[in-house]
């Protein structure tokens, strides 16, 4: 799809959006707008909540507060799940042994585990760090694992019979076949470490985005309450962009979808 229209698709998806919100939460279509407002807020109201947060500077220090913790849970998380994903597709017999151990820790609750880290690590920035790391890593290591494990057998016997040692294979064969696999897992894993910072900031803190939301609905105020999600929401869709830069740069030799390898 052409890259212009598939833009203005996008934006008019937005537009619709917001002008089907805007008729609803101020006309009788639904019902009494003044009711249908309170519990959906405005286009408008929310607008104006998220204005006088950057006018006033206050939503910078809760945004950095939540970056920094979403990126040490993206970045402790994803790096283990690498490290450990690709142990584990190269040593079968060990992961055949911990295949039940990290499926049972992958089926827990993330939310319950919360109020765990918090009693382990305090209030502070480890807790939603820890929480965060728990909803990377598993995304990550499948993906990963499974990426090594799908190598194709053909590659990796011409591979072998030109003579390359178990190094040469991993950064030659093994790491470019799961790189795809990889940063298709990081674009997940983006959100739900910011998924797992604001968690951990609406049950116990004292700054972030999930802090700002918390105090805005014990209020009541659902236009704030929809200020910070749009924020978070516009947050992640950054950090995302720049991973996609970052992989257009490391997956340069990758042939783009639909192009037939030309």
């Amino acid at each position: 799809m052409n890259k212009v229209l598939l833009v203005t698709l996008q934006i008019s998806v937005a537009v619709v959006t917001i002008v089907v919100w805007q008729i609803v939460t101020t006309t009788h279509l639904v019902g009494d707008p003044n009711q249908t407002a309170f519990f959906f807020s405005t286009p408008a109201d929310v607008a104006d909540q998220v204005w006088r947060w950057f006018a006033s500077g206050t939503i910078w220090y809760h945004l950095w507060i939540t970056l920094a913790e979403a990126a040490l849970a993206f970045i402790i998380g994803a790096v283990a799940a690498i490290v450990i994903g690709f142990w584990f597709a190269r040593q079968p017999r060990l992961a055949a042994v911990f295949d039940p151990y990290v499926k049972g820790a992958n089926a827990l609750p993330r939310v319950v585990l919360a109020p765990i880290f918090t009693l382990w690590f305090g209030l502070g920035i480890w807790s939603k760090v820890a929480l965060g790391f728990t909803l990377v890593f598993f995304i990550v290591f499948f993906n990963v694992y499974q990426g090594v494990k799908e190598v194709d057998r053909t590659v990796l016997s011409n591979a072998r019979m030109l003579g390359m040692n178990e190094r040469q294979l991993l950064r030659h064969v093994y790491m470019p076949s799961a790189m795809s696999w990889v940063f298709s897992s990081l674009h997940t894993s983006i959100g739900f470490a910011v998924v797992g910072a604001v968690v951990g900031e609406y049950l116990g803190s004292a700054a972030g985005l999930g802090y700002l939301i918390q105090q805005a609905e014990g209020m009541f105020d659902v236009a704030g309450v929809f200020a910070g999600m749009l924020v978070l929401a516009a947050f992640v869709l950054v950090i995302d962009f720049g991973v996609t830069l970052v992989e257009r740069r490391l997956l340069v030799w990758r042939p783009e979808p639909g192009s037939g390898g030309h």
